[in-house]
């Protein structure tokens, strides 16, 4: 009878200001959140993706401008600058990928249990982070 008399927990909503910074989040709800940044970034840096597009392919003249766009910069914007947007934008798409394939993959087997999301999330970063350190690496030439 004793266990019954417990007293239950109480649940409330989270004070953002306040409760946030304790709140400990588990690694799978950090890849969620990722998830979402990522498609928000992609879809902010959407003009320069259009951008990218429209000068690589008009003509040899405008490819010969955006090459040197990442080496020289355009305007009073330095070249390295436009090499970090690219690379946030290469570490958006293919953890957006990697982490939307994730997501499919768990709907479609209905894998749900805690070891399998944990391990799945390590794998999501993991993966992400080695293929942009790999396409980073050759975008600043250093291979």
């Amino acid at each position: 009878m004793t266990e019954l008399s417990k007293k239950r927990p109480e649940f409330r909503n989270i004070n953002a200001l306040k409760d946030l910074s304790t709140y400990r989040l588990p690694l799978a709800g950090w890849v969620s959140i990722l998830h979402r940044a990522s498609g928000a970034l992609m879809f902010i840096l959407l003009p320069l993706i259009i951008w990218l597009f429209d000068t690589s392919v008009s003509s040899e003249l405008s490819f010969e401008r955006f090459s040197a766009t990442f080496v020289i910069g355009l305007g009073i914007v330095p070249g390295w600058l436009f090499k970090l947007l690219l690379l946030a934008l290469i570490w958006a798409y293919l953890h957006h990928f990697i982490a939307g394939v994730r997501h499919l993959w768990m709907d479609a087997t209905h894998s749900v249990s805690k070891a399998q999301g944990s391990f799945s999330a390590r794998l999501t970063l993991l993966l992400g982070a080695l293929l942009t350190l790999a396409l980073g690496a050759k975008l600043f030439a250093l291979y």
